[in-house]
């Protein structure tokens, strides 16, 4: 059997036999499988620090790494600050290449992203997409933190899956969980989290391409509020 269809058909297993384990102990699975091979992905979220905090309970030489596209909330790089000081880590970071992010900006414009959905993507691409080569270089599986209510795109999500576009098996500790249950983690375990949380941002990420939304509103709706739903994705988790 071809080794990437021998590994789906395990991912099958995996989500059968651990559909019933909480996250710390899919976590604790996980980490244990794939040993330093396995990194987490953190954006910062609200889910990605309860991840940082379940992972880093456990075994705290677990590589963690997060992207900076140049263009994120002054909140955000306190946040880094304030995790890595907690958990005594220093996550790696992953920056654009200059010159391709020149070039862009050069030829589109600095908030090219606002003219059509093609710009968008390219703009999350170079900023975001582009490193992720480099930084799951020797890894097999990485840990992310998708959660099914989070958006249309994620509810046919699993906790296990097969990650075409990069070639990993990808764990979704908390896909199941509700925002409510990841409110409640953070307070009970006091994780640090991004202050913009508190003043209508449930979603945080570019600081040109995330507003604050009004009582009611999905909660992905601050995202790219300009595009269509179907769109709202950065290509991290391209289906």
């Amino acid at each position: 059997m071809d080794p990437t269809e021998e590994m789906k058909a395990q991912i099958a297993l995996w989500n059968k036999e651990l559909k019933e384990k909480n996250p710390i102990g899919v976590i604790a699975f996980f980490l244990q499988y794939f040993g330093e091979e396995i990194v987490l992905s953190t954006s910062l979220g609200l889910e990605d620090q309860v991840l940082t905090e379940m992972v880093m309970r456990q075994r705290r030489s677990t590589e963690v790494f997060t992207l900076d596209t140049g263009r994120l909330f002054p909140e955000t790089y306190d946040l880094i600050a304030r995790t890595n000081k907690q958990y005594g880590i220093r996550m790696k970071t992953y920056f654009p290449e200059p010159a391709r992010v020149e070039e862009m900006v050069a030829n589109h414009g600095i908030n090219l992203f606002y003219d059509n959905v093609e710009n968008r993507k390219m703009c999350c691409g170079i900023r975001k997409v582009a490193q992720l080569p480099r930084a799951f270089h020797g890894k097999k599986a990485w840990i992310c933190g998708l959660r099914k209510d989070q958006s249309v795109s994620r509810f046919f999500s699993k906790m296990v899956e097969w990650d075409e576009n990069n070639e990993l098996v990808k764990v979704n500790p908390l896909i199941n969980w509700t925002e409510k249950e990841v409110w409640a983690y953070i307070k009970v375990h006091n994780i640090p989290y991004n202050v913009l949380h508190d003043n209508g941002f449930p979603s945080i990420g570019c600081e040109p391409c995330t507003r604050a939304i009004e009582p009611g509103e999905d909660i992905r709706s601050g995202r790219w509020w300009w595009e269509n739903e179907a769109h709202k994705e950065c290509g991290l988790h391209k289906r």
